[in-house]
Order: structure tokens, then sequence, then C-alpha cells
């Protein structure tokens, strides 16, 4: 008789099976551990030859991972490469279908075949993708679709394994409230210090199984110790107190938990902490920093010798330090002479406005001051500023001297040139030959002269001396021109206008301005002052000028003379400050050199310099 796949539910491995899978909904050990028990439990309910876990990436949801595989311990099948190879279009159409089967070897006597089946586990978040993906090996196509079905009913233990966790984590969530509200209580049914600090710390020793528990207040910027768990007298000279108060004094000076011994990865110093252990001989230790508004005000230490500190308790030990804390700090606080309160009150009053709280408003209110001091002060030097232009006392305008063409320049504006320097040549080709006609001229008629004085015709002998005077005055002229036509420099200056070089060959016309010569020495500063600045500046005698060419060079100056009479300029009126340089000018001055000028006034307060404009503008316009 033949015997289905699906009586195999019933024979005692597959019981076995099942109550696993039971288990693991219950599970309450480590999430790999849980994978790797739950994977095992589905391959042998399937009776696979291999299982896979795949998962969609959720970061990446083209990425398909595969979490981890679990095999019979059989020898590999020849299907194996073929069910790898297909396995992330398995895991595809489990996603989308919830189910898959596929053939992937066919047995070729027929009959049994390995198929590849797989099933989309269940989970609390419904976009969480992952699927359980087994090859079997030698079914029939009606055994392998009983296996889904069988399969299907175990994909949400994931869901209930997870539901579980949940469960656990609330439990114990609430089971740290009511530790904490127990020791709460202890310690708000006390009226003093002492036996509320004495009571919590019993409360701690006993909850966390701890041999000693010890409570420390900072007292003067150091931690005391005040109180010991079941203790009621000590000896606060005694060296265990003060090793206590060491350890205590590191956790608060890092404001953090130490727990010894230390874990591999933990950044903290904990060398008073391992001296202190080894010393006492304590197993298990861990010091905890109170405090109270983010500041540490205390610390209490925790020995024990069984067993380590876990993380849920660590977790209770802060939480009931930091709900304790204020209630402590209060008691503290009433336990005091009234002097000693005044003087606490007093200090963290001035504290909140010498100390470090509150620094930007500090900051804030300090720079306000300063700067209304700053305002008030007549401590800043008032200047009038005015563009200036730097100008030479003599300038030459050189000008054609007759209608020519030109020749040749040897000059460029900027250069310099001295007393008969040549500057440009005219052209003379015409006048030379108006010199040899007018020579010619003469000569011809001196001859015409002495012809008719040899012959007595004293007529003819004064024409053609008068003819003669005539070319010898045309001959003047020429050769008067041909000395003009040489442009020569009247003094030693710079060109300052006139550049001809492109205008060689072209013609010029009589009394066109060719060049203009300035003298480098001396020079002097023409500013131009606001009128409404000018009552400033008068009987005013020092200032500071700054070149457009050199904004980083100032150079002192010296008022010589403010013009009587306004001039408009841009839509408003300026005078015009005569200034000369308190020193020998620049090698590199150049008349028409233009900048910035600032003639010094007095000392005035800074409000009044940033407003003074804008008073004026306001009494202007709303005078009525």
């Amino acid at each position: 008789m033949k015997t289905s796949r699906l009586d195999i539910a019933r024979e005692p491995v597959a019981d076995q099976v099942f109550d696993e899978l039971v288990g693991l909904r219950q599970f309450t050990g480590p999430v790999a551990e849980f994978w790797r028990a739950f994977l095992g439990a589905l391959g042998r309910l399937a009776q696979a030859h291999r299982a896979v876990l795949v998962r969609r990436d959720p970061e990446a949801p083209d990425t398909l991972r595969k979490l981890m595989d679990w095999s019979d311990g059989s020898s590999a099948r020849s299907s194996v490469a073929a069910f790898n190879k297909s396995l992330a279009g398995l895991a595809e159409k489990c996603f989308h279908e919830n189910s898959v089967t596929q053939v992937i070897e066919t047995n070729r006597l027929g009959g049994a075949q390995d198929v590849a089946v797989g099933v989309r586990l269940r989970f609390a978040n419904d976009r969480e993708q992952c699927a359980a993906v087994f090859l079997l090996a030698g079914v029939e196509e009606e055994a392998a679709r009983e296996t889904v079905t069988r399969l299907q009913l175990a994909a949400d233990v994931p869901r209930s394994y997870q539901a579980n966790q949940s469960e656990l984590h609330a439990r114990q969530e609430v089971e740290k409230f009511v530790v904490v509200l127990d020791l709460l209580a202890l310690v708000n049914a006390e009226a003093k210090f002492r036996g509320a600090a004495l009571a919590f710390c019993n409360a701690l020793a006993t909850r966390f199984r701890c041999e000693r528990v010890s409570l420390g207040w900072i007292d003067g910027g150091f931690v005391r110790l005040k109180t010991i768990s079941r203790t009621e007298r000590f000896d606060k000279r005694a060296q265990a107190v003060r090793a206590i108060e060491v350890v205590m004094e590191e956790a608060v000076d890092q404001d953090e938990e130490i727990v010894w011994p230390a874990a591999p990865d933990c950044s903290s110093v904990v060398r008073d902490h391992e001296q202190f252990a080894r010393e006492q001989d304590v197993a298990h230790l861990v010091s905890l920093p109170l405090r109270l508004d983010d500041k540490p005000v205390g610390a209490i230490t925790c020995e024990r010798q069984q067993g380590p500190f876990d993380e849920i308790e660590l977790r209770q030990l802060r939480l009931a330090a930091d709900l304790a804390v204020r209630r402590l700090s209060e008691l503290r606080q009433w336990d005091r002479w009234f002097g000693a309160r005044l003087a606490v009150a007093a200090r963290e009053r001035l504290g909140k406005w010498i100390g470090p709280e509150h620094t930007w408003a500090k900051l804030l209110v300090l720079v306000g001051v300063l700067a209304i001091i700053a305002l008030l002060l007549p401590i800043y030097p008032y200047r009038v500023e005015g563009n200036f232009i730097l100008r030479s006392e003599e300038v030459a305008h050189l000008t054609a001297p007759f209608d020519g063409y030109i020749k040749s320049v040897e000059v460029r504006p900027g250069d310099e040139v001295g007393v008969e320097s040549v500057l440009l040549h005219l052209n003379t080709t015409d006048l030379e030959l108006e010199e040899a006609s007018a020579v010619a001229d003469q000569t011809r008629y001196l001859r015409e002269a002495e012809k008719a004085r040899a012959t007595g015709s004293l007529a003819d002998m004064r024409i053609a001396l008068a003819l003669a005077d005539q070319a010898k005055a045309r001959l003047d002229l020429v050769r008067y021109r041909l000395r003009q036509s040489q442009i020569r420099a009247p003094f030693n200056g710079v060109v300052v206008e006139g550049d001809l070089r492109q205008r060689i060959g072209a013609p010029v016309k009589q009394g066109e301005a060719l060049f203009r010569i300035a003298r480098l020495e001396p020079m002097y500063i023409e500013a131009e002052i606001n009128e409404r600045d000018v009552r400033d500046i008068i009987d005013k005698s020092g200032g500071e000028i700054a070149f457009v060419a050199r904004p980083k060079q100032k150079y002192k100056i010296r008022v010589v003379r403010v013009e009587p009479a306004a001039i408009a300029k841009e839509k408003q009126n300026v005078f015009l400050v005569r200034c000369v340089p308190e020193h020998q000018p620049e090698h590199w001055w150049r008349p028409g050199m233009s900048g910035v000028c600032k003639v010094d006034v007095d000392r005035r307060t800074l409000l009044w310099i940033l407003t003074h404009r804008t008073v004026d503008f306001l009494r202007m316009h709303l005078w009525w």
C-alpha cells in the first residue's frame, strides 16, 4: 500500500516537529537562534533536502539577501545547482503569490521528481518580505502540494514570535516601573534626608541583591559619603569610606554610569573602580551619578558578588535614581539650618547671573550694556568725507602752429618730459618747397634790381627791390614755420593728454589742441565737500587721502583754503577745498588721479555719528 506524505504528519517525527513549532511561538531566546531553529523545523516538516531563508532588503528593494540555509545532512543531489540558480525567481514568486511549486529535475524513469516549494512568511509588519524555499527530493506532484499546505500552516510562527517578544518587553517595562514605584514610595515616606537616603539604599540593596549600596552627595566640590545600606553609623575618615568616595567621583567627573567589569568596547575611565574592586574584593560594581536638572549632584554605588548587572537592572537603577534625586535634594535642603539654606539660595541666585547657565542671554545683556556705553561716549573721531582730484599748479596746452600733417609722435600720455623735449614732428615737405621757391624768387628779384641799376632804370630797380623784400618776408615766414614744426615741451613735466600715435599722417588745423603738459611739482589736492558738511571743516587743518589706485595707503594732508562759492555737481552743491600733502609727493603721483579725502573735525559720540544725517533730514522735511 502506498503511503502519502500527508500521513507522515501522524508519525512520531512529525509530531515532534509540530511540538517544536508550537514551542517556537513562545520562544524567548535571541533572534538568530529562533530563525535557525525555525528553518530547521520547517525543513524536517517538509522532509526537504535543502532549505533557504531569503529576505528582501528594505533599504534596497531590488536586492534579495540569503539569510541562512539548512540541509538534511545527506549528500548533495544533482538538482541543488539548478535550485540555487532559480532561488531568486522562486522567492519573487513567493512574495507575489504567497507560495510556489516548481519542478527542478524530472526522473527519466518517470514518477518521482525533484521539486522546489516555498512559502512567504507572515510578520506583524505586512510590508516585511521574507520567504522559506525548500528543495524536495524524489516526490510526486500531489505530495509537493500537500507539503506547501503544511508549510503555510506554520508560516505565521514568526508573527507569533514577534508578538511574544513585544509582550515580554512590555511585561519587563511594567516590572521595571513597579520596582521603581516601590522604591519611591519608601523614599517619600521619610521626612528627613538621612532616613530617606537610608531607605533608598536598603531598598536598592534588597531589590538588586547587593551586598552594599552607598549614596554620596557633592559638598564643596567633592563627593561626600552620606549613607551606606544597612548601616546606621560609619566612620567618615575610614579608608573604605574614602575609597567609595573616590569611586563616586570617577562617575561624577565623567557624568556617566560606570560598570565593572567594563565591557570590551567601553570608552569610560574605570581605573578607580578597578582598584576598588581589587582592594575590596568586589566581583561586580556599578556607579551612577545623580542628576538634578541635568547637573550631577551626587552618586550611588552598588556592590554585589553574585552575577553581573544586566541591561534591565541598569535601566531600573537609572530610572530609580532620576526619580528619587529631586526628593532627596529637597529633604537635604530642608534639613539644614536657616543660615545654610539662605546661603545656598543666594549662591544659586548669583550662580544664575554669573554661572554658566543662560550664557547667551547674559552675553546679549552684556553686549547691550557695552553697546549703550559705546554709543554715548564721545571717543570716536568724526571726519568729513569727499572725493578729490590731484591737480598740478601749472598746465600747458600745446596746439598746432599751422595747418599740416603729423609726421611722427615721440611721446604718449604718462611720459615724463624735460624742457625743450621734442614731442611731435609735423610734415615739412611743403614748407621746404616754399622755402626753396622763396629763396629763388629773392635771388631773381635781387638780380633784376642789379640789372636795372646798371641800366639806370631806377623805377624798375625799386620794383625789383620791393619784390625781393616781399620774397624775403615770405622766406622768413616759411623758415619760422619750419622751426615751429617741432612741438617742444615748455617745462619739465608729464604728458597728461595727447595720444596721437594713431593719427600719424593725419591733418591738423592751426590752433588744434595736441598735448596737455602738467608740472609734477608742485601739486595740490582739490577736494569736493558737500554743503551740509562744509560748516564742520571751517578752521580745520588736517586730514587724510587715499587714492583709488592704492586704497590701503593713507597720506596726511593740510587744508589750505575753502573756496567761498559752491558749485553745482550731480544734483548737489559742493565746495572746493584746496589741500596740500604734508610730505613729499610719491613718484607715482600723477595729475588727474582721484580718491577719497577725509578731513578731521573732532571727537563725537557714535550715536551722533550714526544718526546726525537722519536727524538733519527729518528737521528739514518735518519743519512747519
